[in-house]
């Protein structure tokens, strides 16, 4: 029978969240004091079940919804829950519609024709009549924020304005919520629901019970990578992840492999000058592909041949160093030939409807072993894989942004959630060269509260958000002094206002180039302002030429 008209049996804990959902519904929304929902639940603990419930209890009481999803094209099992559940009473927004197709869309919530609408941020501009809910899932992820075209802004935010312009429910939920988010919970601004166990059955109506019968989170295994090289091990998987990977094979199972690095190389170095290569647009280094068989910069996707003798010093001693998504799968073709491997990043998914094949395959059991960047860790629910290996944990752990512990810690979460979703159970080989990093051992003990202790204590100490808000002001020009000369003008104009105004809780820095220097041939320099209230900080200040920010997804 289908989910419209069989439902799930929910788990004691979803019980309760659904309760507190369903007289918060019934709240005089008039008074528009509802206080914005955070659901933090573990992987596989029944979000999407209490959002259809949630939904279903809005469209009750005469009220629309909308579902706003990081990218529609990742999330299509949640998305055909609720085209199942609602037949007839859902339409989806996204930029892969035609004009045609979303004029319809528009026109037929206009007209009270459709009462829940699913997309990404866009969908949270659909003139439905009577909102009374509005849904985020994955709310850690970055694509909620929207920085080109300009104007930048965090449909989260917009969300949250949205509701209590209309007296909506704002819910939001994820397994690993943002420091900010937490912080919102814990200090009661917003009411913190919590679903803290996995729930095995599936989904399944015919079982009675399913509190009882939940696999657990998996079990994460740190392999410290400099142990491996001191016995010998040259290959980039460990003993352990070698093993683990030939019996999942053997017992017809499937495993996932994460690398947020695409390509096979990741830097060509010569030997002779020490120089690497670089994009001269971008001056970063480019990145070699096998398929390709070139150079490419995954910035401005600028393309050349591999030299054969160093444009520096005319050096021949040009080697590939680094890996990247291209050369895991080479790796593993060689290593284990009758494996079915299939990779999912930026290269694979460019043809019309690339991300539903890779999908389609790999949950029809087409495929033994997926290789990807961050796209494997989307919120996917597989459940013959009981192996995830983790390459390179620490990737990204040490770029100049104060969200790149949090975000390492969100991705080998999710990420390791993606495995044991069964009664098969599941591992997680956790590959790295910095396992006493607070940030490794919090993930892997998928402790959410004690990376949260940790990383709010340094968030005070250096005043980023939660305690204080940020404003990026990003000068972009060809020429770099005319940057630099335009930046400088501006950060002397907002140290003035600081002084003068005495707003002693407010600071500036930079008028420096951001890490990512120069993009397709455009040189970049930043401004940041720390303020309770950047609005009124830089109000009547010269902002022309400059591109501004206001708490920005990061700031490279």
């Amino acid at each position: 029978k289908s989910f419209e008209q069989v439902k799930p049996i929910l788990t004691t804990d979803q019980s309760k969240v659904g309760e507190i959902f369903a007289q918060t519904l019934l709240q005089n929304r008039d008074e528009k004091t509802l206080k914005p929902h955070l659901l933090e639940g573990v992987t596989g603990s029944g979000k999407t079940e209490i959002y259809l419930r949630a939904v279903e209890e809005t469209l009750k009481s005469g009220h629309s919804a909308i579902v706003l999803v990081p990218e529609i094209s990742l999330t299509p099992l949640a998305v055909q829950r609720f085209l199942t559940r609602f037949p007839g009473k859902v339409g989806l927004m996204h930029s892969k519609l035609t004009p045609g197709e979303r004029y319809d869309t528009w026109r037929r919530a206009r007209a009270g024709l459709l009462s829940v609408i699913i997309g990404p941020r866009s969908a949270l501009f659909t003139p439905l009549q009577n909102l009374g809910l509005i849904i985020a899932d994955e709310c850690h992820d970055d694509s909620y924020y929207q920085t080109d075209p300009a104007p930048a802004y965090n449909a989260l935010h917009v969300a949250e304005m949205y509701s209590r312009i209309t007296g909506s429910l704002f819910l939001v939920g994820s397994a690993t919520p943002d420091i900010t988010q937490l912080y919102h919970a814990m200090h009661s601004d917003w009411v913190h629901l919590k679903l803290p166990h996995r729930i095995s059955s599936r989904g399944n109506p015919a079982i009675s019970s399913v509190d009882h019968l939940e696999p657990g989170l998996p079990d994460v295994e740190i392999v410290d990578m400099r142990e491996e090289l001191k016995a010998g091990v040259r290959s980039m998987f460990s003993r352990n992840l070698q093993e683990s990977l030939q019996q999942v094979l053997n017992a017809d199972e499937q495993g996932i492999l994460f690398l947020n690095r695409r390509g096979s190389a990741t830097f060509i170095f010569c030997y002779d000058c020490g120089q690497s290569l670089k994009c001269p647009r971008c001056e970063i280094p480019l990145t070699f592909h096998t398929a390709a068989n070139g150079l490419i910069c995954h910035h401005c996707g600028y393309k050349r041949i591999l030299p054969k003798t160093c444009p520096t010093c005319g050096g021949d001693r040009i080697r590939r160093f680094g890996a990247g998504t291209e050369r895991v799968e080479a790796e593993i073709k060689t290593w284990l030939p009758g494996a079915r491997t299939l990779r999912w990043d930026a290269e694979t998914t460019r043809g019309k409807d690339a991300h539903e094949i890779i999908l389609g395959h790999f949950s029809g059991h087409h495929a033994d072993i997926l290789i990807g960047t961050q796209m494997v860790a989307k919120g996917h629910d597989f459940p013959l894989v009981t192996l995830v290996g983790i390459l390179m944990a620490e990737t990204g752990l040490n770029l100049p942004d104060y969200r790149a512990e949090e975000r390492t810690f969100q991705l080998i979460t999710q990420v390791a959630g993606r495995a044991g979703r069964s009664s098969r159970g599941g591992k997680v080989i956790l590959q790295t060269y910095q396992p006493d990093n607070y940030v490794i051992h919090s993930a892997s003990r998928h402790d959410m509260s004690g990376f949260y202790a940790a990383e709010i204590e340094q968030r005070q100490r250096l005043q980023y958000p939660p305690f204080t808000r940020l404003a990026r002001l990003l000068f972009q020009d060809t020429s770099e002094e005319l940057c630099r000369t335009s930046a400088e003008k501006l950060l002397s104009a907002i140290q003035l206002r600081i002084e003068r105004e005495n707003l002693g809780a407010s600071s500036v820095g930079g008028a420096l180039p951001c890490f990512f220097a120069r993009e397709n041939g455009i040189y970049r320099y930043q401004v940041i302002l720390r303020s309770p209230d950047p609005a009124h900080a830089l109000q009547g200040l010269p902002l022309g030429g400059c591109r501004v920010q206001i708490d920005p997804v990061d700031l490279l």
